[in-house]
C-alpha cells in the first residue's frame, strides 16, 4: 500500500489521481463531467463489479457501487464483519441500513477479511458521499482472483449492465 498524501485514504496511485480529480470536478462541473471522470479513472483503478452492485479490486478492497448507494438512499448504519472472518463468493458479509431499507452486501470474491473501514461506524454516510473511495467496506485476502474475477464485470461492462436493468 502506498502512502497517500493529503490523507485521501487511497490504496493506489490511480485511486489517488481519481480521488483528487473527482474532488475538483465535483466542485465545479456538471453531472456529465462527473460521469466522465468516473468512467476514465475507475477502469484504471481495477475495480470489477457484480450484478448485485458490489465492487472489488484485485487487492481485495470491497464496496458498493454508486448505483447501489443511490438506490439505497441515505445510509444510516453499516454492519461490517470481524477481521479474520472468511467468506465464500456471493455470501452475505455486511448489512447496509438506509432510511429506505436494510440490504445485505455480498462478497464479490472468496477470501478472508483483513481490515474493515472503521470510519463507517461513525460516518456511515461515506458510503453515499464516496462509495468508490472513502466508503469502501472491507479489505480481503482474495483466495483465487483469477477464478473469482471471471464472473465480474469491468467498468464498461457494468455500465452496459446498468443500462439493461434500467429498462
Amino acid at each position: 500500500q502506498l502512502a497517500c498524501p493529503l490523507d485521501l485514504g487511497c490504496h493506489s496511485v490511480e485511486e489517488r489521481v481519481f480521488k483528487m480529480l473527482s474532488r475538483v470536478v465535483c466542485k465545479t462541473s456538471s453531472v456529465a463531467n462527473k460521469s466522465l471522470v468516473l468512467r476514465l479513472f475507475s477502469s484504471a483503478s481495477g475495480r470489477m463489479y457484480t450484478k448485485d452492485h458490489e465492487w472489488v479490486t484485485k487487492e481485495g478492497v470491497v464496496g458498493i457501487s454508486e448505483y447501489a448507494q443511490q438506490a439505497l438512499g441515505d445510509v444510516v448504519f453499516v454492519d461490517l464483519p470481524a477481521v479474520g472472518k472468511k467468506y465464500t463468493k456471493k455470501s452475505s458479509f455486511a448489512t447496509v441500513e438506509s432510511v429506505k431499507a436494510a440490504s445485505d452486501v455480498y462478497a464479490p470474491v472468496s477470501g478472508e477479511v483483513v481490515e474493515i473501514n472503521s470510519k463507517l461506524s461513525d460516518t456511515p454516510d461515506l458510503v453515499n458521499k464516496a462509495p468508490h473511495t472513502d466508503g469502501w467496506m472491507v479489505k480481503m485476502n482474495v483466495n483465487n482472483w483469477e477464478e473469482d474475477s471471471k464472473s465480474l464485470m469491468d467498468e464498461a461492462a457494468y455500465e452496459q449492465y446498468l443500462k439493461s436493468v434500467a429498462h
